[in-house]
């Protein structure tokens, strides 16, 4: 089953990285974002790539080609282009990865529609290239498949922007500086669709995948939640983006699940 991941995004509010680099290449524990969420996806098994390209998407290709030169030993004889031994291998040698170029200034919509003729399969798994969470993949795969609507979103609940004081007598007895709100649900992406998705989508680029395609699911109630009451954090900003590191420093990074 393929695994679609939208990285074309210019991630303007977080211009002190994204001015040099796609907002999916910033890194958490040396490894850009990108890889984090791959990683999501391959402990469950799925290891079955396509990756939606746009703003500096030549950066990410650039990644993957290097890939196995700059995460193996190797020895190359200079002058033969297929000289090179590796020595060693990672714990990616197994996935697959289908680089599209689905246009710089393409929304979400027009994105996922352009990848369609690499989805073989009834049923494809989407999200965004900029969060990361503990959300169980095959869980949410069997509920998709056990209610038979065209789509279902993952719905979390996000951190809060404040700090929470729990308080006795005005002596503050917690601080909790990122609670995860109780107030609804929000889209944390983890999406998975039926195929049939693509008649919502068309290729002019400002479909938003967001706006008239889920739209029309939810009122022709085609569209479910899977409720994930665990861990999930966007990487909407630079300090959201030192949080995750400096929970990776701390060797407290649920989204890895064991690594």
């Amino acid at each position: 089953m393929k695994v679609v991941i939208l990285c074309g995004g210019k991630g303007t509010r977080m211009r002190e990285e994204t001015e040099f680099r796609p907002k999916p290449m910033v890194e958490i524990g040396g490894r850009p974002l990108l890889w984090h969420i791959m990683h999501i996806y391959s402990n469950y098994g799925f290891k079955d790539f396509i990756i939606c390209l746009g703003y500096k998407g030549n950066m990410i290709k650039q990644y993957f080609l290097n890939y196995e030169a700059m995460n193996n030993d190797f020895t190359i004889q200079l002058g033969n282009r297929s000289g090179i031994q590796y020595h060693n291998n990672h714990k990616e040698a197994d996935w697959n990865v289908t680089l599209v170029d689905t246009g710089a200034d393409s929304q979400t919509g027009a994105r996922v529609k352009k990848v369609k003729s690499y989805i073989d399969d009834n049923t494809f798994m989407l999200t965004y290239g900029d969060g990361v969470s503990n959300v169980n993949v095959r869980e949410l795969l069997e509920y998709h498949k056990s209610h038979g609507k065209i789509g279902t979103m993952t719905g979390v609940h996000p951190p809060s922007r404040f700090g929470e004081l729990l308080l006795k007598e005005n002596r503050v007895e917690l601080f909790n500086e990122k609670p995860q709100t109780m107030k609804g649900l929000v889209n944390g992406g983890f999406f998975v669709f039926n195929k049939s998705f693509f008649d919502y989508l068309d290729n002019d680029e400002g479909c938003i995948l967001e706006k008239k395609p889920l739209e029309e699911l939810s009122v022709q109630g085609e569209l479910m939640v899977f409720p994930h009451e665990g861990f999930w954090q966007c990487v909407d900003t630079y300090r959201e983006l030192e949080m995750l590191n400096n929970m990776w420093k701390s060797s407290d990074a649920p989204w890895l699940l064991g690594e």
